[in-house]
């Protein structure tokens, strides 16, 4: 019986029961030595606040009552490990957008860290031992974000204000939000536009205004979603209209083999080194971006389009460098 069985038993055997329990009786319950259950009771006094009381007279431990109320212990019950897990994972969200859940999480995290110190284990190790590097991420509005999520996960429509970055242009809109969508270190919202009567994405961090409405959500099933959306190449939806085939040098090889670009890649090594690669797509902006960081260890070979819209990049970088 581990040290948090022991805490449920406890609980159990003082919470069942109109009278004080005896010392005895909780060792029996217990399974432990008579330090075990000083130890148990003191950690419950300091990690969950129970009212444990000692009865003089009866000679038994009771709950003191507050108001009327019995005392019950938390439902979520967690091992070191696993509060541990927690508060990496609290760690990481800190830093893949800062600030974004901080009220709601604070609380939560001073009571793991109390819990962990009870214990004499540290959580200082965490915040210094788990990072996460976020390059050209773009900051979203706290409260905007809560908004979102709040009504996405309720399941209400929305009425947002929009600046979209490439037409430079605002709009409102009534939406019903299907997805939250974190992708290179950025917030996207999937959701059934009833302006458009469309599926479209959102950059979270561009909805300047966002409103919950009282009626509820047009569902879209996971399927369509999937279809519409992860089917293509990166942040574009649609179904895929081309497969785009690169070939990468033998150096870079040994890394692009073991990268993930679109769940329906495929791709093979060649006898001298090299890889080939292919990939569906439908719009080529993001596709063309990351063909180009790679420069001269990957060469397009198909379709033609493609491959002379990034020839057309490479000669226009080439002419930065001439003048």
């Amino acid at each position: 019986m581990d040290r948090m069985q022991r805490m449920y038993r406890l609980h159990q055997a003082i919470s069942s029961r109109r009278y004080p329990v005896s010392f005895q009786l909780l060792q029996e319950e217990l399974q432990c030595s008579r330090a075990s259950v000083r130890r148990i009771i003191a950690e419950m006094r300091q990690d969950f606040n129970a009212p444990i009381e000692y009865d003089r007279v009866q000679n038994g431990y009771y709950y003191a009552q507050a108001d009327g109320k019995a005392f019950e212990l938390p439902g979520l019950w967690l091992s070191s490990s696993e509060l541990y897990a927690l508060l990496t994972a609290y760690q990481l969200l800190v830093q893949v957008q800062p600030g974004l859940l901080d009220v709601q999480l604070k609380p939560v995290r001073e009571r793991i860290e109390k819990i962990l110190a009870g214990r004499q284990l540290g959580s200082q190790e965490i915040a210094s031992r788990v990072h996460i590097l976020r390059m050209t991420g773009r900051n979203v509005e706290p409260a905007c974000f809560q908004t979102v999520a709040g009504a996405l996960l309720q399941r209400n429509s929305l009425h947002i204000t929009y600046h979209g970055r490439g037409n430079d242009q605002t709009s409102s809109r009534e939406i019903s939000p299907q997805r939250l969508v974190h992708y290179r270190s950025n917030w996207y919202l999937d959701a059934w536009c009833h302006d458009k009567n469309a599926l479209r994405s959102f950059a979270v961090e561009r909805i300047s205004a966002a409103e919950v409405l009282p009626q509820r959500c047009f569902d879209i099933t996971e399927d369509k979603l999937d279809a519409h959306y992860a089917s293509s190449y990166g942040i574009f939806a649609g179904e895929p209209k081309y497969t785009a085939l690169l070939r990468f040098t033998p150096e870079r090889a040994r890394w692009v083999a073991d990268e993930h670009w679109h769940p329906q890649q495929q791709g093979c090594f060649l006898e001298n080194g090299s890889y080939e690669l292919r990939i569906p797509y439908s719009d080529p902006r993001e596709l063309v971006m990351d063909i180009l960081k790679y420069g001269p260890d990957v060469e397009v070979l198909g379709p033609d389009e493609l491959r002379q819209e990034v020839k057309t990049r490479l000669l226009a970088a080439m002419a930065n460098y001439q003048k």
